[in-house]
């Protein structure tokens, strides 16, 4: 949804079948850009596990990867904002079991009503908001660093908006939440860095989401990048054992 910043690093080449073998976790996975990422693990070779509120749209996705010759993918559905710390262990522990561990994780799942006042936000909104886009994403990734661990190429995935675009008025809770993300990303992989465990924050450009309509309902999606094009940046990148950190997927 977002412009890449101008610190970020463009994503670098990997083959077509870069994540052969791995198991990905994709958040909102049947959102505008997570279903791209969803599309483009899967004929990268992965075996994708698919998270989302929404049981017959992960349903459908399911039925289309088998369709498309994909690895069998896996369904969890969960919702983000009521998600407690012990759905995200069992969460865990069901991955482990039955995909046999975890190699990557890519949050693409996001919460925003539209452009608001935060004096006029209502106290569920602003929660809603800030456990989709921060508290949530985190609780996942802290119950699977274990299984990350494990993996010879672990790595989480974050996506991160412009701050230039967002850190302004009317964007409330998901503009605090992706500021938020940003500085979990800078922490988080200082502190992994010494391990095999990699983090990313994916400096999305601007796409035409339903999410991003809601803030630009008459813009031109002609000008955009396509979710597809950004998906396969990222896959790149998660393939990648050399990028670390903040980059754009370009």
């Amino acid at each position: 949804m977002s412009s890449a910043d101008e610190s970020a690093v463009a994503a670098p080449p990997a083959s077509s079948r870069a994540l052969d073998a791995r198991t990905v976790l994709v958040t909102g996975a049947t959102g505008g850009l997570g279903r791209e990422l969803v599309g483009a693990c899967a004929r990268a070779g992965a075996t994708v596990v698919l998270l989302g509120r929404r049981v017959p749209a992960l349903e459908a996705l399911y039925d289309e990867l088998l369709a498309g010759g994909a690895r069998e993918p896996a369904i969890y559905p969960l919702d983000l904002a009521g998600a407690t710390p012990a759905d995200y262990a069992q969460l865990a522990e069901a991955v482990g079991r039955e995909c046999g561990g975890l190699d990557a994780i890519v949050h693409a799942a996001v919460h925003f009503d539209g452009l608001a006042a935060l004096a006029r936000a209502e106290p569920e909104a602003w929660a809603r908001a800030l456990h989709v886009g921060l508290t949530g994403p985190w609780w996942l990734t802290q119950a699977c660093l274990p299984l990350l661990a494990r993996s010879d190429a672990g790595v989480v995935a974050f996506t991160l908006d412009d701050p230039a675009r967002v850190a302004h008025a009317h964007w409330g809770a998901y503009s605090v939440a992706k500021a938020a993300l940003a500085r979990l990303v800078t922490v988080l992989g200082e502190e992994l860095e010494a391990s095999g465990t990699r983090v990313l924050g994916l400096a999305l450009p601007s796409m035409p989401t339903g999410v991003r309509h809601k803030a630009y309902i008459a813009e031109d999606a002609r000008s955009l990048a396509t979710p597809r094009a950004v998906a396969e940046a990222c896959v790149r990148a998660l393939a990648d054992r050399a990028v670390r950190g903040t980059f754009a997927p370009a």
